[in-house]
C-alpha cells in the first residue's frame, strides 16, 4: 500500500458501468513516506473508503485493489482507508487534524 493526499475528485458522467459504484478520487502519492510532503505520482483512484480532498489515505495497488472492491471492477488502485496518523522511528510525523 502507498501513502497518498487526496487531491480532488474526478467526474466521469460516461464510463464503465462498475465504476458508478464508486467516487473517482485524484491522488498524489507521498514522498518517502512523509504525508506533508505530497509529490510523488498523480493518479486515479477507485474510493469506497468516502475520503475528502486534503485527506491522507492508504491506496491499494493492482490485485490487492480489485480484492477490496470486487474482481469485475476494472481498476489498478484504491483508496482503501483514510489515515489517521503515521509514527515512524517513534516519532509522531503525521496527526489528522
Amino acid at each position: 500500500m502507498q501513502l497518498a493526499t487526496v487531491l480532488g475528485q474526478v467526474v466521469a458522467t460516461v464510463k464503465e458501468p462498475k465504476l458508478g459504484l464508486f467516487t473517482l478520487l485524484l491522488v498524489q502519492d507521498a514522498v518517502d513516506a512523509d504525508v506533508t510532503q505530497p509529490g510523488g505520482a498523480v493518479y486515479v483512484a477507485v474510493d469506497q473508503s468516502g475520503a475528502g480532498t486534503g485527506e491522507v489515505v492508504l491506496v491499494a495497488r493492482g490485485g490487492a485493489a480489485r480484492a477490496a472492491v470486487g474482481p469485475d471492477v476494472p481498476t489498478d488502485r484504491a483508496v482503501v482507508a483514510i489515515v489517521d496518523s503515521v509514527v515512524r522511528a517513534g516519532e509522531v510525523t503525521y496527526q489528522k487534524a
